[in-house]
């Protein structure tokens, strides 16, 4: 990977996932590898730019298939005068620093409980932090979700 502080400007097409097709409440685009790769990193990385002007901060995520993939949701797509089947100009670069996680309640809940967790919780990066809430939020039962959060304190 090329790391570059200066913009990336690309076109890309935005897709609704079957799943979403529904509620069309989120759609997509995968970066064109060539921008990809002037990214810092293959995996999650933070940036912030502009998707048809309108000014947004996200985590893109890596494809599996040597780029990167952005979720656009509702709120950002109506800002951004889009919808599914648009193609879209983006202007992206690498955030300075990563977000701070949302971390969900039974978790936040078990760290209260587990000071020794909860203190290498607080030592580890926002990246790291956000790699467990998204490890936790992935479980699709809720037992698997509750024996991740009981797993993540005995590990932390």
């Amino acid at each position: 990977m090329t790391k570059t502080a200066s913009k990336i400007r690309f076109r890309a097409k935005l897709f609704r996932p079957t799943a979403a097709a529904k509620d069309g409440s989120w759609t997509f685009l995968t970066l064109p590898k060539d921008a990809s790769a002037k990214l810092p990193s293959r995996g999650m990385t933070t940036v912030e730019g502009t998707i048809n002007g309108f000014p947004f901060r996200a985590t893109l995520e890596p494809d599996g298939q040597r780029s990167h993939w952005l979720r656009v949701n509702r709120k950002l797509r109506e800002a951004a005068g889009a919808d599914a089947g648009d193609v879209l100009t983006l202007e992206i670069a690498p955030s300075g620093e990563e977000p701070e996680p949302s971390v969900p309640a039974d978790l936040r809940k078990a760290l209260a409980a587990a000071p020794k967790a909860r203190a290498v919780w607080s030592d580890i990066t926002p990246t790291a932090r956000r790699d467990w809430v998204q490890w936790i939020a992935s479980a699709k039962r809720p037992e698997t979700r509750a024996r991740r959060v009981d797993n993540a304190c005995a590990m932390l």
